[in-house]
């Protein structure tokens, strides 16, 4: 066995490897906490979407339900140990409130397309990261609710990108795909190709 000679060379644990690579066991794990996120993603995406309050987040009235959300996390700005910390409030109050529409209508249709995303193990580990986002987002801002077991969650999901989506479309995508250091199916070169030096009816160049 040769001698390891920097960090990079260690190779991660059976376990680890079982828990997000392996696609035997582990993808209907992976299958229960996606229908999970999934659930609680779409509710409340939908919910903006198509709900009562919609029209606060999509329609005419667009930006009133996050001017309202985002007036309550500055309130929390204030005290010894306030819930929301100096730097994010500049956040909130000089990038999301005079964008308050933009933002309404990411929100809403961030979290159905992570919840989409997720249900269908459609580009899971993207689907996850992009949640993790929006759960940070949402902690930052003072609302705890169950964001902080959807970012644990959210994580974990990331680090099994190979293997969380296998019961779902990634099955498929992510051969066909590959990833930006390992191009897959769609983008591999084919030999015989048209760069290939012409040859004549013998066969020669």
């Amino acid at each position: 066995m040769p001698t390891i000679t920097s960090p990079g060379e260690l190779r991660e644990p059976p376990f680890a490897r079982f828990l997000f690579a392996d696609t035997r066991v582990m993808p209907w794990v992976w299958l229960v906490v996606r229908v999970y996120l999934a659930y609680n993603w779409l509710s409340s995406g939908f919910g903006k979407l198509f709900g009562e309050g919609a029209d606060a987040w999509v329609g005419d009235n667009a930006g009133a339900a996050i001017t309202g959300f985002v007036n309550g996390a500055l309130d929390k700005t204030t005290g010894t140990h306030p819930d929301v910390s100096g730097w994010y409030a500049w956040f909130l109050e000089n990038i999301v409130l005079p964008n308050a529409a933009l933002f309404g209508h990411l929100i809403a249709w961030g979290e159905t397309l992570v919840g989409l995303g997720l249900l269908l193990g459609a580009l899971t580990g993207i689907a996850a990261f992009g949640g993790i986002l929006m759960n940070a987002n949402y902690l930052l801002s003072g609302t705890v609710s169950t964001n902080p077991i959807m970012l644990m969650l959210g994580v974990l999901v990331v680090l099994a990108w190979r293997n969380a989506g296998w019961i779902g479309l990634d099955r498929f995508l992510l051969p066909l795909l590959g990833t930006p250091w390992q191009p897959g199916q769609a983008f591999e070169k084919h030999e015989g190709s048209a760069s290939a030096p012409p040859r004549d009816a013998a066969g020669n160049t």
